[in-house]
């Protein structure tokens, strides 16, 4: 049995999915912000996430028979900007860090106290870490997605998505311990 989620703005999705430029603005205005900052999360320019999330929106507009109201609009919309992301990304075959399962054995992690940092500061610390591990950093701790979505999304196993976020998580540290003897 499929479970079809009703939320708030599913009518308003569906009128933009029949071309009704109306509710595709009111969508756009809604979530804009939301997919603006998922994308540079991603790709770490600005001009190129706005490109981004824009293609985004035109592609959840014209194919919105995609959308089987499995999830809200907002969340479908959420990884279509992702994908578009992605997509971009391997077609620019970016200074990635590779996320071959066989490379990524799960280490240990001893946590230490850190010292105390604003969302925005992680974020322009985060613009200095490759884009895989600016990729994996994004989706788990700004975005929520879980280890297993992850997975999904990149194409990788759960436990790869961990491996790698522990390493960048580790490198991010690194980065922050940085900054504090240099700033």
């Amino acid at each position: 049995m499929s479970t079809t989620y009703y939320h708030i703005h599913n009518e308003l999705a569906l009128k933009a999915g029949k071309g009704d430029n109306h509710a595709q603005f009111e969508l756009y205005e809604l979530y804009y912000k939301a997919m603006f900052n998922t994308a540079v999360g991603i790709v770490n320019d600005s001009m190129q996430a706005e490109e981004l999330m824009q293609n985004g929106f035109m592609t959840a507009f014209t194919k919105m028979d995609k959308w089987h109201q499995k999830s809200s609009f907002g969340a479908w919309l959420k990884r279509v900007v992702i994908n578009e992301c992605l997509d971009y990304l391997n077609k620019r075959k970016l200074d990635t860090v590779s996320m071959e399962e066989k490379q990524f054995a799960d280490t240990e992690y001893e946590e230490e106290s850190e010292p105390e940092y604003s969302v925005e500061e992680v974020k322009l610390i985060m613009k200095g870490l490759p884009q895989g591990y600016r990729t994996i950093l994004s989706l788990y701790l700004f975005e929520g997605y879980d280890h297993e979505e992850i997975g999904e999304i990149l194409e990788i196993s759960s436990s790869t998505s961990r491996s790698q976020y522990l390493r960048a998580k580790k490198k991010l540290i690194e980065q922050i311990k940085t900054k504090a003897y240099v700033g």
